[in-house]
């Protein structure tokens, strides 16, 4: 399925997708920040990897209050990552070498140095500028309290007051204004934004927050103790998060999507419960949308099987297909992810759910200890299991080097928003974002001729692709031979779960193709057939600990 046909309009059920953050993956003018021309440079890179698509994270103009995802401006490019013009060159270049393109669309919020916030911000209360957002007048005797006690995801509360003291939502950061979707121009203005990109040759969109996009600003407003707990099923009717009303605004995006030939496919960043995941994966919906639950999941054989069962019984509901997710943009990396013990982190702080790594992250990577060659061996075992699953799998940059996390960053150098808005709690996403290595030398290891806008260490020489390239035990080889056999092995959407030893994933997918995953201390059998990629070298014909094999029976 690699490198598929272009016109196929089902390519992105079982495709492989990889994720650009762009500012991060190649500098092709040498000021420390990625750019378009950059990516364009390595589409030879990415066609020999053997991915279907890549997604773009937001290309836009931007302040970066939040690594661009506050967009200045929905149908242009920032003028530190390029042209439009190189947009078009990039997009030829990836379908020229049979890669699709998903770029990021950003639906809940703009940026304050948008046209319609400033615009808003010079308009009076109750105009119609201010009505493209939520503004609202404050409490307390002289509206100086925030109309509710909402509180931002980054942390601080969620609404920010300007010079005429009237307050605006901000879900995230307040360079971030919530847009209001019961607005009809801004539903428009958005119809325009789809066709622009989709016009430009872009094959779908990922929608960051759509599980946010509408709200019942109604009053009085509840407070967030009395707010519903996301991670319980909810009705359809929570004031903020996971409306059923959402989905008459992705029935319309449909419809703009299936105006083209092949139709634009869409996949929803919408983070609520399992339950309500198949909406937004809908056919008359966006069609497809993230299940974080592997990436959420602890090392453990029997919850694994429970996440792949429960996501594939959702994929039937929707008639879509799953996606699969371990790393991305938000997150550390799973190659630290499973280096960490699961419990306490040996300092009296709470036990690290779902070895998510955030207060190792906090800690600089010191408490608790990682253990850096068992978070390889299990994130190549992690991977492979993953390629072998019905559906899409998504990658993040850098994962096919086998990157671990960046936790020692300096405090001076960080950009996420969290840092500042968590009072310097939390050090936030910067560690997964540092610039990817291409060389083992250089002044940011040909990432560009120039430094890296975030700082790069010095194991990265050894992890770069110039070092693994040619190492067939490498991680980037496991990748490229992985990929490669799964376009050829790849069939219909289902497996059969096998039942053999404790602590064994097993199933096989049609064609006689079998996925094994030892995460039990004692060696197991393989079925007999051919071997046809392992994560990680056999003992004695058996599977060790913490290693995947792909194995074919039949041809």
């Amino acid at each position: 399925m690699s490198n598929q046909d272009m016109s196929d309009r089902d390519w992105w059920r079982q495709a492989v997708v990889y994720q650009v953050y762009p500012r991060s993956f190649a500098d092709h003018d040498g000021d420390g920040v990625g750019d378009l021309p950059g990516i364009t440079s390595r589409v030879g890179y990415l066609k020999a990897l053997g991915v279907d698509a890549i997604w773009l994270s937001p290309f836009y103009p931007s302040a970066l209050a939040d690594g661009g995802y506050d967009v200045d401006d929905y149908r242009d490019v920032d003028p530190l990552l390029g042209t439009l013009a190189d947009f078009d060159a990039m997009v030829a270049a990836l379908h020229d070498a049979g890669i699709k393109l998903i770029i990021d669309i950003v639906p809940n919020h703009t940026s304050n140095r948008h046209r319609w916030f400033r615009e808003a911000l010079a308009a009076a209360p109750g105009s119609p500028a201010r009505e493209r957002y939520h503004f609202r007048d404050g409490t307390g005797p002289d509206g100086s309290e925030p109309p509710s006690d909402w509180p931002s995801m980054f942390g601080g509360p969620a609404w920010h007051r300007v010079p005429d003291g009237q307050w605006y939502l901000h879900l995230f950061a307040p360079e971030q204004p919530d847009l209001n979707w019961d607005n009809p121009e801004v539903r428009e203005d958005f119809l325009t934004t789809l066709r622009f990109w989709s016009d430009r040759g872009v094959d779908g969109f990922r929608i960051d927050v759509a599980h946010a996009l509408t709200k019942d600003m109604s009053d009085p407003l509840p407070s967030a103790p009395d707010l519903p707990d996301q991670q319980q099923p909810l009705v359809g009717d929570h004031p903020i998060w996971d409306r059923d009303d959402a989905q008459e605004v992705f029935r319309g995006w449909r419809k703009v999507f299936d105006e083209y030939d092949p139709p634009r496919t869409a996949v929803a960043e919408a983070w609520c419960h399992p339950s309500r995941r198949a909406r937004y994966a809908q056919p008359e919906s966006l069609g497809q949308a993230f299940n974080f639950d592997l990436l959420q999941a602890d090392w453990d054989a029997s919850t694994f099987r429970t996440v792949i069962t429960r996501n594939l019984e959702a994929s039937e509901e929707s008639g879509s297909s799953s996606t699969w997710v371990l790393s991305n943009h938000d997150v550390v990396r799973h190659a630290s992810r499973y280096g960490l013990p699961i419990g306490p982190n040996g300092s009296g702080a709470p036990a690290q759910l779902g070895q998510d790594g955030r207060g190792w992250v906090n800690s600089d990577g010191t408490t608790p200890q990682l253990d850096p060659e068992l978070g390889l061996q299990r994130a190549r075992a992690a991977s492979l299991l993953l390629l072998a699953l019905p559906g899409s799998a998504y990658l993040f940059q850098g994962e096919e080097l086998g990157l671990h996390e960046v936790a020692d960053l300096p405090h001076d150098a960080l950009q996420d928003p969290t840092y500042e808005r968590s009072g310097h709690q939390q050090k936030g996403r910067d560690g997964c974002r540092v610039p990817i290595p291409w060389n083992r030398e250089g002044s940011s290891f040909g990432f560009g001729t120039g430094g890296a806008h975030l700082p790069q260490p010095r194991w990265f020489a050894s992890v770069s692709v110039q070092a693994e390239q040619d190492d067939p035990s490498s991680t980037l080889s496991l990748y490229r031979a992985a990929i490669a056999v799964r376009a050829r092995l790849q069939g219909e959407e289902s497996l059969t779960w096998v039942d053999s030893a404790p602590n064994l994933l097993h199933f096989t997918r049609p064609g006689g193709w079998h996925c094994l995953t030892n995460l039990g201390a004692a060696p197991v059998d393989l079925p007999d057939g051919e071997v046809m990629v392992t994560s990680g070298p056999l003992r004695d014909g058996l599977l060790p600990q913490d290693t995947t094999a792909w194995v074919v029976t039949r041809r």
